[in-house]
């Protein structure tokens, strides 16, 4: 791999600055100090530092974000702050984007990663990789409700696949219920949706699992944190490197 392609990957800058940083002698490779941006590196065995301090090349990056209100599943806006704009400066890479989609008032569990292809295996609706939500619903949901999910519902454009609903708590003076949900799918609003198609209405939204991924309760909302090596395990059937 180019010096520069390898440095700008590794978030020291657009390759115009990470070749004025070559250029000026920050770069050893094997102690040898390099000046050429076009220098061929072998990621997998040479030691290379920058201004002394050994950097270890990752091909892939992932992180577990808690997504917070207000902000869009998304690499760039004009209009709204995205999920790649809660990571520190540091952890930032250009090829960095989230695994699938959760609305902007939708919090909780999101992937953020450069795996292309283990992204598609995650979202595939042939690899049915369940999603797992809480929520809090306008509406007084019964096993009538369940029952509706378990078979399917009728969204008009598609009928959604079996999913699993599970009744929390529920007031039947304020009409309100705290449910749980898995589905398989994540088409564009969905779980919104099917509720919708009961006559009930999504109030809060929020991912606890996707897959073998878990949220735990004390990651903070728009806090993020690297996969544990459990999770490392569990993911590599979906294409983790």
């Amino acid at each position: 791999m180019r010096l520069d392609k390898l440095l700008s990957h590794m978030n020291f800058g657009s390759r115009k600055e990470v070749k004025s940083l070559i250029s000026a002698g920050s770069v050893r490779i094997n102690g040898e100090q390099i000046t050429k941006a076009n220098f061929q590196v072998d990621e997998t065995k040479d030691l290379i530092e920058v201004d002394g301090q050994q950097i270890i090349y990752h091909k892939f990056i992932y992180w577990l974000l808690n997504k917070p209100q207000g902000v869009i599943s998304a690499t760039e806006d004009g209009r709204h702050h995205t999920v790649i704009d809660c990571l520190h400066p540091d952890d930032y890479r250009f090829d960095l984007f989230p695994v699938g989609r959760l609305d902007i008032d939708t919090t909780g569990l999101l992937l953020i990663t450069n795996n292309g292809q283990m992204a598609h295996q995650l979202t595939s609706p042939k690899k049915q990789v369940y999603k797992t939500y809480q929520a809090l619903i306008e509406g007084v949901v019964t096993k009538e409700t369940v029952e509706a999910f378990k078979a399917g519902l009728d969204l008009g454009d598609f009928t959604s696949q079996p999913a699993q609903l599970w009744i929390g708590e529920v007031d039947t003076e304020k009409g309100v219920s705290k449910i749980r949900v898995s589905i398989s799918e994540g088409k564009f609003h969905q779980v919104k949706r099917m509720f919708q198609a009961c006559q009930m209405e999504v109030l809060q939204l929020h991912r606890l699992s996707m897959g073998p991924l878990q949220l735990e309760d004390d990651l903070a909302l728009g806090d993020y944190r690297q996969l544990t090596q459990a999770e490392i395990e569990a993911l590599k059937p979906f294409g983790y490197e």
